[in-house]
């Protein structure tokens, strides 16, 4: 197996928090707060190809845009691009994450297959899929409905 690779001046362990991050709302808040317990938080921003890959649309706000919001949120030490979905399982590889964190709506859908595979490549340095409970009544596509966005 190969050697965990760092990102400098992060303290291990490292926690992936995938997100599309399009409207920053206080689901995102409670993941990310939950997250911080497990170690340093790398947020991984899904891109605006990744977001249209697998949702279909094109997120409102560009990855530009949705990464200086991300750069600025307490608690995230580094934000990484998630060109894809299968992105999450070489990002992974590479950085042999400690941990990590999506809210548990990835259990069904398109990002079900890749929780499954991360799973089993977490197991072989003793990492985990942490699955938090998704926030009730909310998410960026019930914000986008509110608004006609």
């Amino acid at each position: 197996m190969s050697k965990k690779r760092n990102f400098s001046n992060i303290k291990r362990p490292y926690v992936l928090v995938p997100m599309c991050l399009d409207f920053f709302h206080h689901g995102h808040v409670n993941i990310l707060k939950k997250s911080s317990k497990y170690g340093s938080i790398i947020l991984g921003l899904i891109t605006d190809k990744g977001v249209l890959s697998y949702k279909k649309k094109k997120p409102a706000n560009n990855f530009s845009a949705r990464k200086k919001i991300a750069i600025m949120i307490k608690g995230v030490q580094k934000v990484i691009p998630i060109p894809k979905l299968n992105n999450y399982i070489t990002l992974t590889q590479k950085y042999k994450f400690d941990f990590i964190v999506h809210g548990d709506d990835w259990k069904k859908g398109p990002q079900s297959s890749f929780r499954k595979k991360l799973i089993k490549i977490t197991k072989q340095w003793n990492g985990k899929v942490i699955d938090i409970p998704y926030t009730k009544n909310i998410s960026s596509s019930i914000i986008k409905k509110k608004f006609n966005l």
